[in-house]
């Protein structure tokens, strides 16, 4: 029972008598709902995703209360209502009248004093569908099932009905019948749940290990705008650099270094474009990090170097555990181990099996300890690595060598001590910000050693607010084509949950793809927003050319194309780093009101004007696509069509998979390189998609492509009674060049572009 409330600057504390709820509204669009059984509540955690309630300029609030003794603290965007029993609370939005969430009469908190697990429990709408929740196998929507967000190493298990992943992001963006949407952050770094699977009660529970029940309410109506402030929140991805948005070639299995020499070669002699190679855990000297096999890579500045004058930037994986050398001879365990660097349990080093064999493992939480292993990359970077990734850090560990039949996957026991001593925390709190340490020391290591230059760091793990330092992949998926339509989804729930720039290894991880699915797979992958091909040691080769010239040529034009793309894919990408907005998105994202959209798992958007319906399964020469309210043009053939409708596209495997461009568009293209070229886009066609009433506009950002500052421009285009205007604005002036321009159904008219703004009649 409510026994009293007050406001303290402006959060609004209700006491039940011990447990007490507190409600702030941080911006007009968020509300932060907090519950402590005890009535204390945790302080803000360095590592915390989410900066303090301080770092908000909240909004005015008034606190009234009702007749049937309920409180509510309301801004001019949102109510919250904080009932009289229970804790319970009812979330509205003022400007659509929209209930973004209520526990109902029979929900709200709840807690077990004894071993500090606790649960809140709210309505499920029957029409209400839930999205994000990280990278999760399975369709779209998330409700039916229980979601367990605890970064869990999928090595050969990853499946459609895979539960624990790699990254935890306990999020989600809810949406109803009508396409209106709000989100709900739950920010508990414990291992918690999500439970949507109640089908008669139509109650969603929220559960937790231990720790709080903290949860952002973020407002809609529109998906883009609960992205926009949900990546407010827990941070947006910085903007790569544009070699990065090229094709990435890896494997784990080129075990020398004259094997990676070949590669680039037949990469370069073939016409593959590619712009990095990586270098995995094979060249390291017994696998130990910041090492090298002389024997098999006997000048890796060398091929380093070499590569970079073929036009291919170096990245290098980077595993977290340190093997376990105490008689010397590896300098990173013996100065960690002196300093106290390393995870403990009670009196001895925490040790488990890695790649390497027994290994220790850093404590990141720690500054200290973060700018130490940041300092083991400077020689790298000296070296001229361009980018690292950053591996089995969930923490992945086993309880015997790696390669036993019996070694099973275990976690550091729960009260493993991390932080430092003013933070003292356990394993339990922090294991799903793990990774985001790492990724925060490595990040830094590399702006502190090229101040001047964007570099690419990927990690597999990870919690929410990734993004902020490092781009990710899914994991270990494998060459089935079940894997192929699931990677959409999961690229889709990614891109909700602002992780803009990641990818599904192309052609599979594990086991063997046949011509077929390798093809179809370049074909999507080359709309990923990390377009990175991967395969595992002890499966047969996945390069473009094994299957013969054939399917080598395939996947050449779907690279081929990404290319000719990438002034678009930058431009989606400058947005994904100033908005939050997705690179790759769901069709909900620009058409939630349309019902035949709103669950669409097998077409995405890239960025808004271009929707991609790949292949997804063998044998297929043409597919089924929805096309959604308005005018679209085919791609390839510039047929058009006027959505809501359904049409037969043909998608032989030789041709490329049907692609659209949304009526009321301008692309820009560039020329096929083998390569990014930062110095030169010439020529720059511009591909006009006029809609109903013969108008479009379009949008082109350009910088130089890797300064972390500087100039930058934005050119906006405009289609208008048979004339096209371009108007740029900002410091940065491209090299001169020619520009053409097509009109779908008009002739091709060309100019040079000499000046900032200009007109042509088509």
């Amino acid at each position: 029972m409510l026994r009293e409330h007050w406001l303290i600057g402006r959060t609004l504390l209700a006491n039940y008598g011990g447990p007490t709820l507190a409600v702030s509204i941080l911006e007009p669009g968020i509300a932060r709902i907090r519950f402590a059984p005890t009535g204390a509540f945790s302080p803000h955690r360095s590592w915390s995703p989410v900066p303090s309630d301080n770092a908000f300029e909240q909004p005015p609030v008034t606190v009234t209360a009702t007749r049937a003794g309920a409180v509510e603290i309301s801004s001019d965007r949102l109510t919250v209502r904080v009932e009289r029993e229970a804790g319970r609370v009812t979330a509205l939005d003022r400007t659509t009248r929209q209930v973004l969430l209520s526990d109902g009469p029979h929900g709200g908190p709840a807690w077990d004093p004894d071993s500090g697990a606790a649960t809140w429990t709210r309505r499920m709408p029957p029409d209400e569908h839930y999205f994000g929740l990280g990278e999760r196998t399975g369709p779209l929507d998330k409700r039916g099932r229980r979601h367990t967000f605890w970064n869990t190493d999928r090595y050969e298990e990853q499946g459609p009905g895979t539960d624990e992943m790699y990254k935890a992001i306990p999020f989600y963006l809810a949406m109803n019948g009508s396409g209106r949407c709000h989100g709900v952050y739950f920010n508990n770094t414990y291992r918690t749940v999500f439970d949507l699977t109640d089908q008669q009660g139509e109650r969603l529970v929220v559960e937790a290990d231990r720790g709080e029940l903290d949860q952002y309410v973020i407002a809609g109506p529109r998906p883009g705008d609960v992205v926009e402030r949900y990546t407010a929140l827990t941070g947006r991805m910085p903007l790569p650099p544009r070699w990065a948005l090229g094709y990435h070639h890896t494997r784990w299995g080129y075990e020398t270094e004259s094997r990676v020499r070949e590669v680039a070669a037949r990469l370069r002699a073939d016409g593959i474009p590619t712009d990095a190679l990586y270098i995995d855990i094979e060249a390291l000297d017994e696998h130990r990090n910041f090492t090298w096999d002389r024997k098999r890579f006997p000048d890796p500045a060398g091929l380093v170097r070499d590569l970079e004058e073929q036009g291919f930037k170096a990245v290098l994986v980077i595993d977290v555990g340190i093997k376990y050398q105490p008689e010397g001879g590896y300098d990173i365990f013996t100065e960690g181990a002196e300093r106290g660097y390393f995870l403990c349990e009670g009196d001895h080093l925490l040790l488990r099996y890695v790649w390497p064999g027994l290994c220790a493992f850093p404590d990141f939480l720690r500054e200290d300890v973060r700018d130490w292993w940041g300092s083991w990359h400077d020689e790298l970077l000296a070296m001229g690595i361009r980018g690292f990734v950053n591996d089995m850090n969930e923490p992945s560990m086993r309880d015997r060598p790696i390669l036993d039949p019996e070694a099973r996957r275990v976690d550091p026991p729960p009260d493993t001590p991390h932080g430092p001593p003013w933070e003292r925390t356990t394993h339990a709190e922090v294991h799903n910000v793990y990774a985001n340490a790492e990724n925060l020391a490595t990040s830094k290591a590399m702006e502190r050693v090229r101040p001047d230059e964007r570099s690419l760091l990927l990690s597999r793990a990870g919690f929410a607010g990734v993004q902020r330092h490092a781009a990710s992949w899914t994991g270990d998926n494998a060459s089935y084509w079940e894997h192929l339509e699931m990677s959409i989804p999961q690229l889709l729930n990614l891109g909700l949950c602002g992780v803009a720039f990641a990818g599904a290894d192309i052609g599979g991880f594990y086991a063997d793809a046949g011509p077929e699915l390798l093809a179809r797979w370049y074909q999507l992958g080359a709309f990923y927003p990390l377009a990175r091909a991967n395969d595992a040691k002890g499966c047969s080769d996945q390069e473009p050319w094994v299957w013969g010239e054939r399917i080598e040529a395939v996947c050449r034009r779907a690279l081929e194309l990404r290319y000719r793309l990438l002034p678009y894919l930058y431009t989606v990408f400058e947005e994904a780093a100033r908005t939050g907005a997705p690179v790759l998105r769901p069709l909900l994202y620009h058409y939630g009101d349309d019902e035949a959209a709103r669950l669409r798992h097998d077409q995405a958007l890239l960025g808004a004007d271009l929707m991609v319906a790949p292949v997804l399964w063998p044998g297929r020469t043409a597919r089924e696509v929805y096309l959604p309210d308005g005018r679209w043009y085919d791609l390839r053939s510039g047929e058009v069509a006027d959505g809501r409708t359904h049409v037969l596209a043909d998608a032989p495997l030789d041709g490329e998979i049907p692609v659209y461009a949304r009526g009321g568009s301008i692309i820009p293209f560039g020329p096929v390189q083998r390569w990014v070229d930062e110095r030169r886009l010439d020529p720059l066609t511009l591909r006009v998609f006029p809609d109903s009433h013969d108008g479009a506009q379009g949008r082109l950002y350009e910088d130089d492509g890797i300064s972390r500052t500087g100039a930058s421009s934005t050119t906006r285009y405009d289609y208008r009674d048979g004339t096209v205007t371009g108007r740029r604005s900002g410091d940065f002036a491209p090299a001169r060049r020619g520009v053409r321009v097509q009109v779908h159904g008009r002739a091709e008219r060309g100019l040079d572009e000499d000046s900032e703004n200009w007109e042509m009649p088509i």
